[in-house]
């Protein structure tokens, strides 16, 4: 329903109600005429939920920040939260229940790529909008999707060419199942082979898994330079903790995640961590004024000993930017909105970033950093902004 539809209908009752006494007048999607309605889908039990929960936190706060300053467009936003339990069909079920009976303006949600496949169909036949909060693979562009992380070469290629230039040239590759970790390192392969360097070694664990001795003991046969890692979840708990127990160092070994960041270091346990490497678009440590705003609003709120990572800062400003285009489009009709992103500019946690003009995905910087005794990264590498290429030629 549009704003001037919503004031013909108020014209209308006021009409008919002259001289009685008018009952409220009650919104079709449920929310008050103060109010705008959007959602959060993430997983906030099973295995995805050690890297999902946080996100929702992160979005949390941004709604609670823009409603302390006045809303959007005068209005308040009002959140339905849904667990999608890292459960495929439960994210495509929920994402339903949220556009077609709750009627959101938006949804912010997902985290794996298997959980935003499963939502895309549905989001697109509501004529939803999501707003997407995790690197991933690319190879995707959706109408009704704006993906607010860097899609997968926008950082596998400026992690394996740093890696090829400062840590060796022989890697091994290791990852989860599923669509992310598989075409993230089908780019690195002809990117490890240009930089002068060789593949030893390709293995994929499904997700959840927790035994990976017989992957240590093929790394340690192989002997490669550099682990460039894809494992994701409560799968890196096991992973990190195994890799220590048999001998690995960040001091021994030059390991590389793409999907690990601060927030899952408390989880993995710091010891663990320190000196293994990890590649992303944000990280806690950076100094800008943005930055040091989101970090301590977010300690105030959450505890002083919560930390931040790259999905909970791409979430947080995921709310941003759809505040940001649905002010420049003056409303939040969901047509509006998309249109009024392309193009769109914004002082994040992370630094400036900006939508790209027609697909969707935004410019990102790569950053490569190391694990300290405190879970906290000291940066090695900062890319300058990298355009998304989300349909790359592989191979």
């Amino acid at each position: 329903m549009t704003n001037n539809q919503r004031r013909d209908i108020l014209k209308a009752g006021a009409g008919a109600a002259a001289g009685a006494v008018a009952a409220p007048f009650i919104w079709p999607n449920g929310a008050s005429a103060a109010n705008v309605k959007v959602g959060i889908l993430h997983s906030l039990t099973g295995t995805i939920a050690i890297a999902e929960a946080s996100v929702v936190d992160a979005e949390k706060l941004a709604i609670e920040e823009i409603n302390k300053a006045g809303g959007v467009l005068g209005q308040q936003i009002e959140t339905v939260v849904e667990d999608g339990a890292s459960d495929w069909p439960t994210f495509a079920e929920k994402a339903r229940k949220l556009f077609d009976r709750d009627k959101v303006s938006a949804v912010f949600g997902c985290y794996t790529s298997a959980s935003r496949k499963a939502v895309l169909p549905v989001v697109e036949k509501s004529k939803g909008l999501l707003y997407y909060p995790t690197y991933y693979e690319g190879l995707e562009q959706s109408p009704s999707i704006m993906y607010t992380a860097q899609e997968a070469t926008q950082s596998v290629i400026a992690a394996v060419n740093w890696l090829a230039a400062n840590k060796g040239k022989s890697f091994y590759l290791i990852g989860s199942d599923y669509i992310w970790p598989r075409t993230t390192n089908k780019i690195a392969k002809p990117t490890i082979t240009k930089a002068g360097g060789t593949v030893v070694g390709e293995d994929y664990i499904p997700l959840g898994v927790v035994e990976f001795a017989s992957v240590i003991n093929k790394i340690k046969a192989a002997k490669p330079d550099v682990i460039l890692s894809t494992v994701v979840g409560g799968s890196n708990v096991a992973f990190y903790k195994q890799l220590k127990a048999a001998g690995y160092s960040g001091k021994t070994q030059a390991l590389l995640a793409l999907a690990v960041s601060e927030e899952e270091a408390s989880g993995i346990g710091v010891e663990n961590l320190e000196g293994f490497l990890s590649c992303m678009g944000y990280f806690q440590s950076l100094k800008n004024p943005a930055n040091e705003k989101f970090v301590a609003a977010f300690k105030a709120k959450y505890g002083a000993n919560r930390v931040v990572g790259d999905t909970m800062a791409c979430g947080y400003t995921s709310v941003y930017l759809w505040k940001l285009a649905a002010e420049k489009a003056k409303s939040v009709e969901i047509p509006k909105v998309i249109e009024a992103s392309a193009g769109l500019e914004f002082d994040a946690p992370e630094g400036k970033i900006k939508f790209h003009g027609q697909n969707h995905h935004l410019f990102k910087h790569a950053r490569i950093g190391a694990f300290r005794k405190d879970g906290q990264i000291d940066m090695l590498y900062e890319s300058p902004l990298i355009e998304p290429n989300p349909f790359p030629k592989i191979g």
